[in-house]
């Protein structure tokens, strides 16, 4: 799976620069990897995108880890059938994952959203079928908060709209922005 989500990473980066040539560059977050791991691992045991019946169970989970944390968090998650006993095809999984996202404008509007600049990649895979999780994140500019306060966590349907939002709203600490699901 660390090859699979390696190649899912690149290939979002191509996808995101000839989407948007201005976006910021991604960086590969190891506490977001972490994440966009364990999120993959959940929806493949469960064997579906809903987790204990919230959709954005990794948003959540980074906004409670990382007190610093304010601003945007976009998640993209996908799940492909494979054959059992059959190797897979690393290139060949990882280029429908992005193509899929890149033909959905609510995927597309997350791996392009220009202000993101860090993500993380998880895979995982039960008895016949490879789930992902990328996590995008920007925090823009905003800083970060106590370790005591909660934070104000809204979701918004869009990327351009969250950041719209932390614009007007000086006390939204994260927003989180869903990714529609692919299967």
């Amino acid at each position: 799976m660390p090859a699979l989500e390696k190649r899912i990473f690149a290939l979002v980066a191509e996808t995101r620069h000839k989407t948007d040539s201005h976006a910021r560059t991604l960086a590969l977050d190891p506490a977001l990897t972490d994440v966009a791991r364990k999120r993959s691992a959940e929806m493949a045991k469960a064997d579906s995108f809903i987790i204990g019946g919230d959709p954005h169970v990794a948003a959540s989970l980074l906004m409670a880890a990382d007190a610093k944390f304010q601003g945007l968090v976009g998640e993209n998650v996908a799940a492909q059938h494979f054959t059992p006993g059959q190797d897979i095809d690393v290139e060949a999984f990882a280029k429908r994952f992005v193509d899929s996202w890149a033909a959905s404008k609510p995927h597309l509007e997350n791996l392009s959203f220009a202000d993101y600049d860090r993500t993380g990649v998880g895979a995982a895979l039960n008895a016949d079928t490879i789930y992902v999780a990328q996590i995008f994140t920007t925090n823009l500019g905003m800083g970060g908060r106590s370790e005591q306060a909660s934070p104000n966590v809204q979701t918004v349907p869009s990327p351009r709209e969250g950041k719209e939002k932390t614009k007007a709203d000086p006390d939204l600490r994260g927003a989180i922005v869903p990714g529609p699901t692919t299967k």
